[in-house]
């Protein structure tokens, strides 16, 4: 699953999840790409299991990127604990999602099979996700 090697602080805040995303909004590596269409967290298993049902279904032959990393701990405190006592361990790792953000992109020759298997994947995700395809003229 993916992590980062080392981080600067092991437990981070929770944060905001107003706005649009900054940048990474345009099909870039591949013909299709799943653009989020709402704010949320995307956790490493997720992306793990969007990725292993667009491999699925394509079979061989296409190329599957990846555009998110999950680089923000996320905290969980033990079940039965009383209150206080600190901040809990850091359980799993998220990626933040803001609208617009390209999460994944395939390149593949055929459409209609490249389009399912997007969908597979949307499936997978925790938010309103549609399929965009790269623009004609674009590099």
């Amino acid at each position: 699953m993916l992590m980062p090697k080392k981080v600067k602080h092991r437990k981070q805040h929770r944060g905001r999840t107003g706005g649009t995303a900054k940048g990474g909004t345009e099909v870039t590596f591949g013909d299709f790409g799943i653009q989020a269409l709402e704010p949320g967290w995307i956790t490493a298993r997720q992306i793990e299991a969007a990725r292993i049902a667009m491999t699925r279904h394509i079979k061989r032959g296409g190329k599957v990127w990846i555009t998110v990393f999950p680089d923000k701990p996320v905290t969980a405190k033990p079940a039965e604990t009383r209150m206080g006592s600190g901040k809990g361990n850091p359980e799993h790792w998220v990626a933040v999602v803001k609208p617009g953000r390209v999460l994944f992109e395939l390149s593949f020759p055929n459409e209609v099979v490249a389009r399912e298997a997007l969908t597979r994947a949307i499936h997978k995700l925790p938010m309103k996700c549609r399929i965009v395809k790269r623009e004609v003229g674009e590099f």
